[in-house]
């Protein structure tokens, strides 16, 4: 793991940072990836650049007459809490939907996804139908390059060294200007692209004028498909031209075989999604199901206060209580929760997957294991320990697990309560469906679920009609 984290006050001194950084520096923002690759041993980084602190310079989600612009510090909550992206960047919000879970999407940023450079990475391919183009910057200046010419390669950019992605940009869809973001994965949350499609086309009524389709999981990178846009432009969008667009996807991939799929079920796939989307954008259905209200797992909190801490210690807020975090700076935020006794916080995967170790940090549910100890410097963090509101009163989910009888072997329950509190603060009354999509990111070794769900619906009902709950 790294011995270091250096973070930056602005991005200036960030630019400079990482222009004299050595081998082995490592820019970190969400960390959902970067983690994930230390404990695996892939590119090991001995000392971390934070871009945590930049959130004023990075963090943002703006439209600008016709066009969105979104910071390096965007996450894909960003996206989805954005009502204008649901309406004009449809296959954005919708690949940012599908992305992990919802402590995944509370800190995973949509730049960090498109450095990643995997070939399965969802918003990649929508960005690249909408012709995104990416703004680097260095502290020798700043250039724009088209997200066509980003990756020359399997898992590689045109970054240069010092260079970091500032902002993305693409231009908003009009009524004559529509688009579609479709997926098929092995399980309906934290899952890795079997295939994924985007289209976005421009249409003036009878024809469709222009066509960019672009899919991921076929290819060392994400790419355009310009025989399936020529057969698309310039004619109608019917079943005749839709079902020959899908046999084209079909002849012009030359896809692999993995532990996913197998090159031929991928071929056939690819077919088959491009016919969806193409019917669906011809029916006007693909916005279907998508709604603006998306659970987040994340609510307001009071800005952190500043802080310092030396050698390796770092304080924070834990439960109510200043703490100290001892050697935190070369940990996981996990672990360091663990060596001070926040035993309740469990790890399960250590790779972001099971949610075992959901926590709230400054107001988001998110996977320690996946976070930096050093991003916690001065920040609020609730564990389960502290999610009863006293030492004689539980918290409501809590009373109502028991009460339904939810806890089994009890290992992922803590994660589990983390995840259902932060959505009963999040709404009041939550739909079963919202229940399930809370803790889409926790897996419980034991159960099915059932009782859990009947739990956190009892809960919010004991909170809005204590008169309704069954004796």
């Amino acid at each position: 793991m790294w011995s270091s984290v250096y973070r930056p006050e602005n991005l200036a001194d960030a630019l400079r940072a990482w222009r004299d950084a050595d081998a082995g520096t490592r820019l970190v923002a969400g960390g959902t990836d970067l983690v994930v690759e230390q404990q695996r041993g892939v590119k090991p980084a001995k000392r971390l650049i934070d871009l945590t602190a930049l959130e004023s310079e990075l963090k943002y989600v703006r439209r600008e007459v016709d066009e969105f612009a979104l910071g390096a510090l965007a996450t894909h909550n960003d996206v989805l809490a954005s009502q204008d992206l649901r309406l004009h960047a449809l296959p954005l919000f919708q690949a940012c939907v599908e992305v992990g879970a919802p402590q995944i999407r509370t800190r995973a940023t949509v730049a960090g996804n498109l450095v990643t450079a995997s070939p399965a990475n969802d918003t990649i391919a929508p960005l690249l139908a909408l012709d995104a183009r990416v703004v680097l910057v260095s502290a020798n200046g700043e250039r724009a390059v088209p997200l066509s010419e980003f990756y020359p390669g399997f898992r590689t950019t045109v970054l240069q060294p010092g260079e970091l992605v500032r902002e993305i940009r693409f231009a908003a869809l009009r009524e004559d200007r529509r688009g579609v973001f479709l997926k098929l994965g092995l399980r309906r949350a934290q899952a890795i692209s079997v295939i994924n499609v985007a289209v976005v086309l421009s249409n003036d009524g009878v024809k469709v004028q222009r066509a960019r389709v672009a899919l991921g999981c076929v290819a060392p990178t994400v790419v355009r498909m310009p025989t399936v846009e020529a057969v698309l432009d310039g004619r109608p969008l019917d079943a005749a031209n839709v079902a020959l667009a899908a046999e084209r996807a079909a002849q012009e991939i030359t896809p692999i075989g993995d532990v996913r799929s197998s090159a031929e079920y991928r071929r056939e796939t690819v077919a088959a999604l491009v016919s969806r989307a193409l019917t669906m954008l011809a029916e006007g259905r693909e916005a279907k199901n998508v709604h603006g209200d998306q659970v987040l797992l994340e609510t307001p909190c009071a800005p952190r206060a500043r802080s310092t801490g030396t050698n390796g210690t770092l304080t924070a807020t834990v439960n109510g209580i200043r703490r100290e975090l001892p050697t935190a700076t070369t940990k996981t935020l996990l672990d360091a929760l663990r060596d001070v006794g926040c035993t309740g916080v469990k790890e399960g995967c250590a790779e972001g997957e099971c949610g075992a170790c959901t926590v709230w940090l400054d107001g988001r549910a998110v996977m320690s294991c996946l976070v930096p100890a050093a991003q916690a410097r001065g920040a609020e963090i609730v564990t389960i320990e502290g999610l009863a509101r006293s030492c004689d009163e539980l918290h409501p989910l809590q009373q109502a697990y028991i009460a339904r009888g939810a806890v089994q072997c009890g290992f992922c329950i803590p994660g589990m309560l983390m995840a259902g509190a932060k959505l009963l603060e999040e709404r009041s009354e939550p739909s079963r469906s919202e229940c399930q999509v809370a803790i889409s990111g926790n897996l419980c070794r034991c159960t099915g679920y059932r009782k859990i769900l009947d739990a956190m619906e009892e809960a919010a009902v004991q909170r809005t009609h204590p008169q309704e709950v069954p004796a």
